[in-house]
């Protein structure tokens, strides 16, 4: 993602995924150690989404959401035989809705 937007954010907002946050806590989440070393290569800083707080991801989700029915709106009847097709497709939609 970070490269295809050539940069990277100042703050990343995850949901408390268990890839990404070992313990949900609102005054100090455990951050999952390889989540954490990405987040320090690439000098970002991370603070998850608070536990049962459906308003913090509404936003992302509708983006999301919105993408993801542009997309597959536009491949729903295309046949692919590699992925390399595939991704093909997805990048020329993607730079539709960029």
């Amino acid at each position: 993602m970070f490269r295809f937007f050539d940069g990277v954010p100042r703050l990343i907002v995850p949901d408390n995924l268990k890839s990404g946050v070992s313990r949900a806590s609102f005054y100090d989440p455990e951050i999952n150690r390889s989540y954490g070393m990405m987040a320090s290569h690439y000098g970002v800083g991370v603070l998850p989404a608070r536990p049962r707080r459906p308003k913090d991801k509404s936003k992302v989700e509708n983006g999301v959401r919105f993408a993801q029915s542009c997309i597959l709106g536009r491949l729903r009847n295309q046949t692919f035989f590699s992925l390399a097709e595939a991704n093909a497709a997805i990048r020329q939609a993607l730079d539709r809705i960029k």
